[in-house]
C-alpha cells in the first residue's frame, strides 16, 4: 500500500527544515522506483534504479527520535532493497549531522565521497555533504 503523501509531508515538517510538499511526495511516490517504509512517527524515502536504491529522505518526529525509530525504518528499507535486488545503496547526509551519520554507521554505510558547500544554511556558512554508501553483498544481516 502507498504511503499517503499528506502524512509524510506532515512528518517531515515537523522533522526537518526545508520541508518537502505534500504535491512533491505525491510526485515522488508516482515515479517508478520510489517507495516509502511509514510508520506514524516516521519514514523513509527510496527510489531505486537498477541494482541501485538512494536513500532520498528519513524522517523522524523530535519526539520519537533516539529510541531507535531510525533505526528500525533504515533496516525495513534495506530489507526492502534486498527483495528487489539492490546491490548498492547510497545518500547524502549533511557532515554536520552527527545523529545522522551515527545512524548511517551502525548499519554499515561508509563514506565514499563529498560535494563541497551542498547545503545552504540560513544561521551559517554552507555545509559539506557525504556520499554515503553501503554494498549489500557485503553487508551482514
Amino acid at each position: 500500500m502507498k504511503p499517503d503523501p499528506a502524512h509524510l509531508a506532515s512528518v517531515h515538517a515537523r522533522a526537518i527544515t526545508p520541508a518537502w510538499s505534500e504535491e512533491a511526495f505525491r510526485d515522488l511516490l508516482d515515479q517508478p522506483g520510489v517507495w516509502a517504509e511509514a510508520e506514524a512517527d516516521g519514514f523513509i524515502l527510496m527510489r531505486q534504479a537498477g541494482d541501485e536504491a538512494e536513500v532520498m529522505t528519513l524522517a523522524v518526529l523530535p519526539g520519537a527520535r533516539r529510541r531507535g525509530r531510525g533505526l528500525t525504518l533504515m533496516r525495513a528499507a534495506l530489507t526492502a532493497c534486498r527483495i528487489r535486488g539492490v546491490n548498492d545503496v547510497f545518500l547524502e547526509v549533511a557532515a554536520d549531522n552527527d545523529a545522522a551519520r551515527s545512524l548511517y554507521r551502525a548499519v554499515g554505510m561508509v563514506e565514499s565521497g563529498r560535494r563541497r558547500a551542498y547545503y545552504a544554511r540560513s544561521d551559517g556558512p554552507p555545509v559539506d555533504a557525504l556520499i554515503l554508501t553501503l554494498n549489500l553483498g557485503r553487508a551482514l544481516p
